[in-house]
């Protein structure tokens, strides 16, 4: 008969081997064959939030985003849509991390952020920042799921700040 010491480890066990992995830790494949690079342009960013499970302006959703340096490799991450621009939908990606403490370091690298604060997209409920200055295309297909819908008050500041960076 078993310890009770045994029994614990066995259930431990179980539930270790059935906690499911965090989305930026789980396989997900690669994009469509091409990937075009970033949008260099910011599309039309009417808001449009449609509970339709298809992507819309205005809506965060979780999707396979390429890193910067090498668009074959990448990770899954919120992302924030804001367009389309023909086939891809057009996102900014989105942090947990605080870049507040180093701003000025993170400017110095080419990287603006927007505070958003927190909501349904992050399970643990932390707030959130969204970089202005990179739109990236995203494969609707490789759409995984939809997160929330950012309010409109907050979604108008973060397109502003897009916009301010183009401009400037």
């Amino acid at each position: 008969m078993p310890t009770t010491i045994e029994r614990l480890l066995g259930r431990l066990r179980g539930l270790v081997r059935s906690t499911p992995t965090t989305p930026s830790r789980r396989p997900f494949p690669t994009p469509r064959a091409g990937y075009p690079g970033d949008a260099t342009r910011l599309p039309d960013t009417a808001y449009a939030p449609k509970p339709d499970g298809r992507p819309d302006p205005g809506e965060i959703v979780w999707t396979w985003v390429p890193y910067e340096e090498d668009h074959s490799q990448g990770k899954d991450r919120p992302v924030l849509i804001v367009g389309r621009d023909g086939d891809w939908l057009v996102g900014l990606p989105l942090t947990s991390k605080d870049h507040d403490r180093d701003e000025q370091q993170e400017r110095r690298s080419g990287r603006e952020w927007v505070d958003i604060g927190s909501g349904a997209w992050d399970r643990r409920g932390r707030p959130s920042e969204v970089r202005v200055n990179r739109l990236v295309r995203v494969d609707p297909d490789r759409v995984r799921r939809e997160g929330a819908v950012l309010p409109r008050d907050r979604y108008d500041e973060v397109v502003g700040a897009v916009r301010a960076h183009h401009r400037g």
